[in-house]
């Protein structure tokens, strides 16, 4: 029976089957529901067109017509309808030089990457399987569709994408899938590294990740990705990661420790997006007070609640005799008597006038910091007068 999930698309597929239309689910929502896995997006192939698409919906978004695909917005869902194709040669190793329109559901699916994804299932439920995929699922491996070599070739990203489902299924590669991997992975140097970035984060945040790891490991894939390939002994040095690394901020925070490289340069080479540089660095900023200071209100203060699970994820793997929780950290968090420096009961201007025989520069912004500190760790409460006669007594000399 087709789980509520897919109800919305059940009705999609039938519109389009009622203008005379084929139309299936396809890909990774199919493989999910054989496995019982929570279905993500739902994708659906047809032999319409998409101006044919467009014409049948009121409300679409052309937003790869080029290639066959329009997202079809249908009871606040979205679905991706894409024509079925065939794809020319991938010259440039990402996008097929021409794709041409067919109208026969075995043509588009001989073109996927891997057999688990080449399943197709009607709204009625029943499942199209021309490469085994059914049988790959229930032995938990992962093969390509047709030759490896030219999968692979087509696209070089297919091979972490390889190594991402393996880390997320828990399942393991095929013999002769590895021997294309390894026979073609120097082609990853000419992917994109924001592409191989998308899939390598979605590679360790896997449940499994200690499979893919260890295929990453064995192909010695690494030495054609940045900064891993100047310092391939990082990757070799790796600990088995048994849990889930969740960004590539906590990633690539753990890689500096493990190879000295600064965090900058990890998210410089790899082109992380200004978020990722700046939770990275706050991440590692946080390890190496804990590695001074130990778990103290401070640390919990300073540290963005969003980043305390990256950061106790890190020291278990950093120090696993240490016994953090997220909890911990939440728990510590409620009990502080400010949030923000913007909760002083003192400002700039308080300061200033508590010593009129100063004149106005950066030591007001020290005092504020001193304050910040003394009511993080309960030295003094957060009220003005108490904050001024603390400051009184504990503001530094202007040297």
């Amino acid at each position: 029976m087709i789980p509520t999930s897919f109800h919305s698309g059940q009705e999609v597929i039938e519109k389009i089957e009622q203008h005379g239309y084929e139309a299936y689910f396809v890909g990774g929502c199919v493989r999910d529901f054989i496995l019982g896995r929570k279905i993500g997006d739902i994708d659906i192939a047809t032999s319409a067109t998409p101006n044919q698409i467009q014409h049948i919906f009121s409300e679409t978004i052309p937003v790869g017509i080029e290639h066959g695909t329009v997202i079809v917005r249908y009871k606040k869902q979205s679905f991706e309808v894409t024509t079925f194709r065939t794809d020319g040669t991938y010259s440039d190793q990402r996008h097929p030089d021409f794709i041409q329109f067919v109208s026969n559901i075995d043509e588009d699916l001989k073109r996927r990457d891997f057999t688990i994804n080449a399943l197709a299932m009607g709204s009625d439920g029943r499942i199209l399987d021309l490469f085994q995929g059914q049988q790959d699922i229930k032995e938990r491996i992962i093969r390509t569709v047709g030759d490896g070599m030219e999968r692979f070739s087509e696209d070089p990203l297919r091979i972490i994408r390889g190594l991402r489902f393996s880390s997320q299924l828990g399942f393991q590669i095929d013999s002769d899938t590895l021997r294309a991997m390894e026979q073609t992975k120097a082609q990853l140097e000419n992917i994109s590294v924001e592409r191989i970035a998308t899939e390598v984060e979605k590679l360790f945040a896997g449940e499994h990740v200690s499979i893919g790891l260890n295929h990453l490991i064995e192909l010695e894939i690494y030495n054609h990705l940045p900064v891993m390939n100047k310092s391939p002994e990082i990757m070799r040095k790796l600990p088995n990661i048994n849990s889930p690394i969740h960004s590539l901020a906590e990633l690539f925070t753990l890689l500096h420790y493990f190879s000295k490289i600064p965090i900058q340069t990890w998210v410089s080479e790899w082109k992380c997006s200004k978020k990722t540089k700046i939770n990275a660095v706050k991440i590692g900023e946080s390890i190496k007070y804990f590695e001074s200071n130990g778990l103290d209100a401070w640390l919990v203060y300073d540290l963005d609640q969003e980043l305390f699970g990256g950061f106790v994820r890190l020291i278990k793997i950093l120090y696993p005799e240490q016994q953090l929780t997220v909890e911990q950290l939440e728990n510590m968090s409620g009990e502080l008597p400010i949030q923000s420096k913007r909760e002083l009961k003192l400002n700039g201007h308080d300061v200033s006038n508590l010593f009129p025989e100063r004149s106005k520069g950066p030591w007001i912004n020290t005092a504020l910091n001193l304050l910040e500190k003394a009511v993080v760790f309960k030295e003094v409460n957060n009220s003005k007068n108490e904050l001024k006669e603390w400051l009184k007594w504990n503001l530094p000399e202007i040297n």
